[in-house]
């Protein structure tokens, strides 16, 4: 009788803690998915965040930070034959022609024409392939550890050291950084944009095809992408309730399925900001004004601190606490600016960050030309 009751209870156990589980889960379409704090880079949900696949035009989002760092914008850059036969979708650029970097970065970004991409990159460096290594550099340094890219436009390719491929976490990561950048805001913020060629005989329309810049409050930033291999692709940023999150959603069904990228990012957000928030706490440093000191020409000695603002991104649920860390006395001799202690912010436990405790003022050790003077004294007042 006491075995069935055991393996009653193990199941009834279980089962909670299996629907404790599943209670958070979210039915996403994508194959792989990110929302992450863009300031600390903290994951609030992933699905398959460090698996590798093809993630279509969202490659242009470093392909733009790169033009915006490394190009003159108001120069002119010539279109070569490899560029204007790159396939749909695209501008339409032809041999010789050319055009100014800046309007090419419109091209790219609203319209995500392919032929821009290329333009833009031999412009940069030389060649496709130049820059290639230079795209994956960047990529390296802003911390993704599972990117390689081998096109410009996000068309799917190989080379001698893989295929075009990155991970959801790591496109994030990649939007956090651009998202910094004011020309990249500027640039993808634009609802409609209109140049010309060099020549001025052609004109060109771009329109932004990101749907959720009207459609979901707070979205500042997002670039959409698609190939059969990589299906419907989409990373973005978002400021909602004092946090900004940066999001990606990769395979994220087939055609005819175009709309399910919105309906997972529209997930995602709602799941961050459902779980967590911000919170800006000072610690009280009321109790913490001074210290006594021992064999010091002082008993005490006034405290300072550094910046006890702190902000974190929580879940709703978890509890933070603030500890000082001061000993009952010090030792003499005390140097000002010397760390005394520290105040410790800890989230369900763990220290999360923390702010030293100085001393205010410096205070010599008693020494024998002290002790001897005291002697003098009672000498003379004895006399």
């Amino acid at each position: 009788m006491k075995t069935i009751v055991s393996v009653f209870l193990y199941v009834i156990i279980c089962s909670i803690q299996i629907y404790a589980v599943s209670a958070e889960e979210i039915n996403l379409n994508a194959k792989a998915a990110v929302i992450m704090d863009a300031e600390s880079g903290k994951i609030l949900y992933e699905k398959s965040k460090d698996q590798k696949m093809p993630n279509a035009s969202t490659t242009k989002i470093l392909t733009c930070l790169y033009i915006l760092k490394h190009c003159d914008l108001d120069q002119m850059a010539e279109v070569s034959k490899n560029a204007a036969m790159q396939p749909k979708v695209r501008l339409g650029v032809r041999e010789g022609e050319k055009y100014k970097v800046k309007d090419l970065l419109y091209g790219l970004m609203l319209e995500s024409y392919n032929d821009c991409a290329v333009v833009l990159a031999e412009h940069a460096e030389g060649s496709v392939e130049n820059f290639e290594k230079r795209m994956n550099q960047m990529a390296e340094n802003l911390g993704t550890l599972n990117t390689h890219f081998v096109t410009p436009n996000g068309l799917d390719g190989i080379d001698k050291k893989g295929r075009h491929e990155t991970t959801a976490q790591d496109l994030a990561k990649i939007m956090a950084r651009c998202i910094k950048n004011q020309q990249f805001l500027e640039i993808t913020q634009t609802k409609q944009y209109t140049f010309t060629d060099g020549s001025r005989k052609r004109r060109f329309i771009c329109n932004n095809h990101n749907a959720l810049l009207s459609s979901m409050q707070g979205v500042i930033s997002g670039k959409t992408g698609y190939t059969s291999k990589a299906g419907y692709c989409y990373v973005g940023a978002v400021k909602q309730k004092n946090m900004t999150m940066t999001f990606s959603v990769l395979a994220s069904g087939w055609p005819p399925h175009k709309t399910y990228k919105w309906k997972d990012v529209r997930k995602l957000v709602q799941y961050a900001t459902d779980h967590y928030e911000r919170r800006e706490i000072i610690a009280d440093t009321s109790k913490i004004k001074e210290i006594s000191i021992k064999n010091g020409l002082k008993e005490k000695v006034l405290l300072k601190t550094g910046n006890l603002k702190a902000a974190f991104l929580v879940k709703k649920t978890d509890k933070i606490k603030i500890e000082s860390i001061l000993p009952s006395f010090i030792d003499a001799p005390v140097k000002e600016g010397q760390k005394v202690g520290e105040i410790k912010y800890l989230i369900n436990g763990k220290s999360q960050k923390s702010v030293p405790i100085y001393a205010k003022q410096s205070v010599k050790q008693k020494d024998y030309w002290y002790y001897f003077e005291k002697i003098i004294q009672r000498f003379t007042l004895t006399t």
